[in-house]
């Protein structure tokens, strides 16, 4: 959540933050308004409650009527500060619940408007011709089919829509590359974690995820638990209510899970292969950082995601996403998008975002000051960021860029030695 003393400091750039994420800046005032109300309604509570304390003292020492006149005012009193502590009780839930609400304030340079607002960073590496090679490219189903590795319709029949099996080689495919993409990680410092899938909403809240009015997640009544969509959820709760030591720098993990999603939002869309569904697994990467490092590690982040589109050999762009598609949590996001031929297409393939001090205020998750003198002083929130590193939604752009003429499949170089050498994905 927000820091309403940053926010009290300087209204006006969070009210540009909400108007370039299309959210409403009325909420900026109603904070301010509410924070007003919460230290007043604190104030009279207190001035009170010590007032009550003092009488009390008084009837303690009287006698006769004295101190039965006292005892009736003492009960007014006592009327009274319950009822001031019901209106400080009630300005505090006002407070919290506002604050909640508002959504992470934007860095400098994200762009404005909505989904398609984007501003394209970079383009990578080119798309196949396949006119010039003289095929019409298969699409990543078709694919699937002949290898004998994506099964769409027992998916369906298992479990119903959005549901698949990946075998054979599809299975070795996606394994293949998570493996690839952990040593990766590993290489580079991060602690590999499998990590819960099912979490509590103080968890999934203090992610930044409505668990209210989120369709697209999956809620288990009985138990009152959420199926994670990203296991950014269960490492961003994994240190909450904790102070971090992060003396020796960031603190990196790689979480590996399958992520359940409901897609409620997506009728229609996607409904052949398995670009959108429900059930994927993903490798996230998620670090912990002091605040004057995130952007540093944000562009590592993505860095790192790049380096792995390079070792998949696929042509994609980078796009700084636009303010009103952040999410809550997020600062800044930015997309790698990989060519998908037989959509004409970019398609998201990994998202990093900067979530600054936002997700580790909900969560209570801190770091200790040291001072110029090397003493440790007060605490304060830390940043967090996560990036995709691995996914299953790989395959649909794997497959399609390398196939051949045949329905064959070439696998690029670096993914051969987690497929024990081999260079072809052969037809059933």
């Amino acid at each position: 959540m927000i820091d309403v003393k940053v926010l009290s400091e300087n209204p006006d750039t969070f009210r540009a933050s909400q108007r370039a994420r299309g959210a409403d800046e009325s909420l900026i005032d109603a904070i301010l308004a509410a924070d007003t109300a919460r230290r007043e309604s604190i104030a009279s509570f207190e001035a009170l409650r010590a007032q009550q304390n003092a009488f009390s003292k008084r009837v303690g020492a009287a006698k006769g009527e004295e101190k039965q006149a006292l005892l009736a005012e003492v009960k007014d009193l006592a009327r009274n500060v319950k009822e001031a502590q019901a209106a400080s009780d009630a300005a505090a839930e006002t407070y919290t619940k506002l604050q909640r609400s508002i959504p992470n304030l934007i860095l400098d340079g994200v762009p404005s408007g909505g989904e398609d607002d984007f501003t394209v960073v970079k383009h990578v590496g080119t798309p196949r011709d396949f006119a010039a090679e003289g095929f019409e490219p298969r699409d990543h189903l078709e694919l699937g089919e002949l290898l004998g590795a994506i099964d769409m319709e027992r998916g369906a029949k298992v479990s119903g829509s959005r549901f698949y099996f990946l075998k054979g080689i599809g299975a070795r495919l996606e394994i293949a590359l998570m493996n690839m993409a952990l040593d990766q990680a590993v290489q580079n410092g991060f602690i590999p974690m499998i990590t819960p899938t099912l979490v509590r909403p103080e968890t999934m809240q203090g992610t930044g995820f409505d668990v209210e009015h989120d369709d697209e997640i999956y809620k288990l009544e009985r138990d009152d638990l959420y199926l994670v969509g990203t296991s950014e959820v269960a490492l961003a709760g994994y240190h909450a209510n904790e102070i971090l030591d992060l003396s020796d720098g960031p603190t990196r993990y790689a979480g590996w899970s399958s992520c359940y999603r409901r897609e409620a939002g997506s009728a229609g869309k996607d409904t052949r292969g398995i670009i959108r569904v429900h059930q994927f697994n993903k490798l996230e990467m998620f670090v912990y950082c002091s605040p004057e490092q995130s952007e540093a590690e944000h562009a590592k982040l993505l860095a790192w995601e790049e380096e792995m589109l390079a070792k998949v050999e696929l042509p994609y762009r980078v796009i700084d996403t636009a303010a009103g598609d952040l999410g809550m949590s997020a600062a800044r996001k930015f997309d790698c998008e990989a060519w998908v031929p037989t959509q004409d297409a970019y398609r998201e393939l990994t998202s990093t975002s900067n979530c600054t001090t936002f997700q580790a205020r909900r969560l209570n998750i801190r770091e200790r000051e040291i001072g110029a003198d090397g003493k440790p002083g007060k605490t304060r929130a830390v940043s967090t960021l996560n990036g995709t590193l691995a996914t299953t939604r790989w395959i649909v752009a794997i497959l399609e860029h390398h196939q051949n003429a045949d329905g064959s499949v070439n696998v690029p170089v670096a993914l051969r030695p987690y497929l024990g050498g081999m260079e072809v994905l052969p037809l059933l």
